[in-house]
C-alpha cells in the first residue's frame, strides 16, 4: 500500500536530529508560529533521562503540520539542522520498502537538506537521509517517497548521474536480509583467493609466479606494511571461478618459503567477524553442554588446599576429569572447581561435601553456574525481597499517620468504622512523585494539644477528678520530651506508667485510627497539665542524633510537629497538605529543611506549584484532547 498524506489526519510529525538540549519549550517556540500545537514530547531514556534526538508533535490541524513541514524542514536549532517527516506510527510501512530509494557514493559536501532538493523533483518525500558518523558523511542515504512510481522516477534518472562532479548509485532499498541472500549466492561463485603466512620473504611478482599455474591471474597483491616489508598475507583474483577454486584445492595446506600458508575464498570484514562469531558460539555452547551437571563450584576453601588436595579430597566420590583452585598472585581466591565425569557422581559429592570441613574451613559445595545464570538468580531473589516488603501490611505509600502513644477516650463509633491497630513495620516510601503519580496530594493533620503524662502517684490521686471531667485522657510524653529524657528514663518505667494508665482507666481505647479528638470538657487541674504538642519557642533544636533515638514510625511525626507550624505561617490554608507531602523526602534532607529557611522555602513554593497545577487539572473539562503520543 503506498504511503500517502491522507494516512495521517492527525497531524503528527517526527522531529529527528535534535541537539542533546533541545527541550519542549524551544520545540514549541518554534513551531508555534505555524498553528496552535496540542501536545510536544521529546523522547528521553528512561533511566537517565538525557534526550535521544527526537521527539514529535502533535497539531490541532493538518494543515498546519504541513505548512511546518514544509517551511521549517532543515531549519538550525541549536547548531544543528533538524529533520522533520510525517510520524508514521505503523512499523510495516517503514519496513516494507515501498518506495523507498538507496543512494552511494555520495560527495562528503551533500547534507540532508541538498539531497532533499535533488530528488523532491521526482515528487513528495517522506524522509530523506545521509548517513552520518562522528567525522560527518559516510556516503550513502536514503529517501523515502511517497509513492512506488516516483521512487521509480528517481531510478531511472539520477542511477549514474553525476552529484558534485562524483557518479552516484541510485537503487532500490533492500533489507539486510535480501542483501545476505544476494551475496550468499554470489560466494559460491568466488573468484577471489586469500592467501595467508607466507613470511615476509615474499612479493607480488613471486606470488604472481606461485598462483599463475591454476590460471589467468587478473591481479596479484601483497600486502606490505610501512617499511615496505611483506605483512604475510596477500590476494590473487582469478578470471573465472573453476581457477579459484582450482588455486584454494591445491595450494591450502602446501609449503612456501617452509611455512604452511592457508589459502581460501577471499571474505569481507563483516562476513569474517559473522563466521567467527558463529564458530565461537558453537564452541562456547558445546562446552556448556559437556559441563552440565558436572561441574562442582567449591569455595570456602582454605589457603593451603592446591589442585592436588582438592582431588584427594573429592576423589571418592567418582571419576574426576579436572580440578582447579583459582588463584592470584601464587595464593588462593578461596574458591575453585571440580568437574565429575557424570551428573551422578557431582550429585552425590555436593550432598557428600557440602558443609564438611576440610583443613580448618566447612566448605560450600553447589553446581557451578555461568555468570548470567547466576546473575539472573540474584536479580530475581532481590525482586521477589522488594515485592514481599511492599506487601506487607502497613501504613500506606504517600499517606502520613500518626503514632499510636495516644490515649483516646471511648467515644460512640458508627458500625461501618473499625479501629485499626499500630503496625511496627516501617513502612517503605518511595521518592516523591506529587505531580504524576498521586491523585490526591497527602495531606498532615497536626495533632490537637493532649494532656501530657504524670508520675503513678500523681496519676492515682487525680483518677477522680478526671473521671468527673470526662476529658481527655494523657498520653505518653510528647515525642521532644522523651528524646531528651531517653537518657534518664528506662523502658521499663515507662511500661509501668503506660501499664497503671490502663488498669486506672478501663473505658478507654487504645487506637491510632482516630485524629484530632477535641476535649469534651474541663476542669482546672486540667488546664495546668495540658501542653501544646507543637513546641515553638524555647524549643531544643532537632538533631539526627535525637532523631534517630525515637522508633522509626515515630520519626515522621516529630519531623511533622516541627515543619507545620513554619508551613502554617507561610500558607496557612493549604498548610496540612504542603506537609503531607514534604513529609514523603527522607529524614535527612527534611532535618536540613529545618536548618536552612531558604531550603523550607523552596520546597514549600514547589509544593504550592504542584498543588495548584493539580487543581487546574482536576477542574479542567473531561473532554479536553488527550496528547496523542
Amino acid at each position: 500500500m503506498n504511503a500517502t498524506r491522507a494516512e495521517y489526519p492527525l497531524a503528527s510529525l517526527y522531529i529527528g536530529d535534535l541537539h542533546p538540549d533541545v527541550t519542549e519549550a524551544m520545540l514549541y517556540e518554534k513551531f508555534s508560529p505555524a498553528g496552535p500545537i496540542m501536545s510536544i514530547r521529546v523522547c528521553r531514556d528512561i533511566a537517565t533521562r538525557r534526550s535521544l534526538g527526537y521527539a514529535y508533535i502533535n497539531f490541532q490541524q493538518p494543515a498546519d503540520a504541513e505548512r511546518a513541514l514544509d517551511t521549517m524542514n532543515f531549519e538550525v536549532i541549536k547548531g544543528r539542522p533538524i529533520r522533520i517527516m510525517w510520524s508514521q506510527r505503523d512499523p510495516g510501512l517503514r519496513k516494507s520498502g515501498v518506495g523507498n530509494v538507496f543512494i552511494k557514493n555520495l560527495d562528503d559536501s551533500i547534507d540532508n537538506k541538498a539531497l532533499y532538493d535533488t530528488f523532491s523533483a521526482f515528487g513528495d518525500i517522506l524522509s530523506c537521509k545521509v548517513v552520518c558518523d562522528e567525522y560527518g558523511s559516510r556516503g550513502y542515504g536514503f529517501v523515502h517517497f511517497e509513492t512506488q512510481e516516483a521512487a521509480n522516477r528517481a531510478i531511472q534518472t539520477m542511477n549514474g548521474m553525476l552529484l558534485n562532479d562524483r557518479k552516484v548509485f541510485v537503487g532500490h532499498f533492500k533489507s539486510r536480509r535480501e542483501r545476505e541472500l544476494e551475496y550468499g549466492a554470489k560466494v559460491m561463485e568466488f573468484t577471489n583467493v586469500y592467501i595467508k603466512n607466507f613470511g615476509e620473504d615474499m612479493d607480488d611478482k613471486r606470488l604472481k609466479e606461485i598462483f599463475s599455474a591454476f590460471g589467468n591471474t587478473l591481479s596479484v597483491k601483497v600486502m606490505m606494511d610501512n617499511s615496505g616489508r611483506s605483512r604475510g598475507f596477500g590476494f590473487v583474483n582469478y578470471g573465472n571461478h573453476e581457477e579459484a577454486q582450482k588455486a584454494v584445492t591445491e595450494m591450502n595446506g602446501k609449503e612456501v618459503n617452509g611455512r604452511m600458508v592457508y589459502v581460501g575464498r577471499a571474505q569481507k570484514r563483516i562476513e569474517r567477524q559473522g563466521e567467527l562469531k558463529r564458530k565461537f558460539e558453537q564452541i562456547k555452547q558445546e562446552r556448556i553442554n559437556r559441563y552440565q551437571g558436572v561441574n562442582l563450584y567449591v569455595k570456602n576453601l582454605d589457603d593451603g588446599i592446591d589442585d592436588d588436595r582438592l582431588r584427594k579430597e573429592f576423589s571418592p566420590y567418582g571419576t574426576i576429569t579436572s580440578t582447579k583452585v583459582m588463584t592470584e598472585g601464587g595464593h588462593s581466591k578461596g574458591f575453585g572447581f571440580v568437574c565429575f565425569s557424570s551428573p551422578e557422581e557431582a550429585t552425590k559429592a555436593v550432598t557428600e561435601m557440602n558443609g564438611r570441613i576440610v583443613s580448618t574451613k566447612p566448605l560450600y559445595v553447589a553446581l557451578a553456574q555461568r555468570k548470567e545464570e547466576r546473575k539472573a538468580i540474584l536479580t530475581n531473589q532481590y525482586m521477589q525481597r522488594l515485592a514481599t516488603m511492599r506487601a506487607m501490611p502497613g501504613p500506606l505509600l504517600g499517606s502520613f499517620q500518626q503514632p499510636a502513644n495516644y490515649f483516646l477516650p471511648t467515644m460512640p463509633q458508627p458500625s461501618n468504622r473499625a479501629f485499626y491497630s499500630p503496625n511496627p513495620v516501617a513502612p517503605v516510601r518511595p521518592a516523591p512523585q506529587w505531580a504524576s503519580h498521586q491523585s490526591r496530594p497527602p495531606q498532615y493533620q497536626p495533632p490537637a494539644p493532649l494532656m501530657r503524662a504524670v508520675p503513678p502517684r500523681r496519676m492515682h490521686s487525680n483518677i477522680s477528678t478526671m473521671k468527673q471531667a470526662s476529658t481527655q485522657v494523657p498520653r505518653v510524653p510528647l515525642q521532644s520530651q522523651r528524646v531528651a529524657n531517653i537518657g534518664t528514663q528506662t523502658a521499663g518505667a515507662r511500661a509501668q506508667v503506660n501499664a497503671s494508665i490502663m488498669r486506672a482507666m478501663p473505658h478507654y481505647k487504645y487506637s491510632c485510627g482516630v485524629r484530632n479528638v477535641q476535649p469534651i470538657g474541663s476542669s482546672a487541674h486540667l488546664q495546668q497539665v495540658l501542653e501544646p504538642a507543637v513546641l515553638m519557642q524555647g524549643q531544643e533544636p532537632l538533631t539526627a542524633s535525637l532523631l534517630a533515638a525515637a522508633p522509626l514510625q515515630e520519626q515522621k511525626q516529630i519531623l511533622g510537629e516541627r515543619i507545620y507550624p513554619l508551613i502554617h505561617e507561610m500558607h496557612p490554608t493549604l498548610a496540612g497538605k504542603i506537609t503531607g507531602m514534604l513529609l514523603e523526602i527522607d529524614n535527612s534532607e527534611l532535618l536540613h529543611m529545618l536548618e536552612s529557611p531558604e531550603s523550607l522555602h523552596s520546597k514549600v513554593e514547589e509544593a504550592v506549584a504542584v498543588l495548584q497545577a493539580h487543581q487546574a487539572k482536576e477542574s479542567a473539562p473531561k473532554s479536553a484532547p488527550q496528547s496523542l503520543i
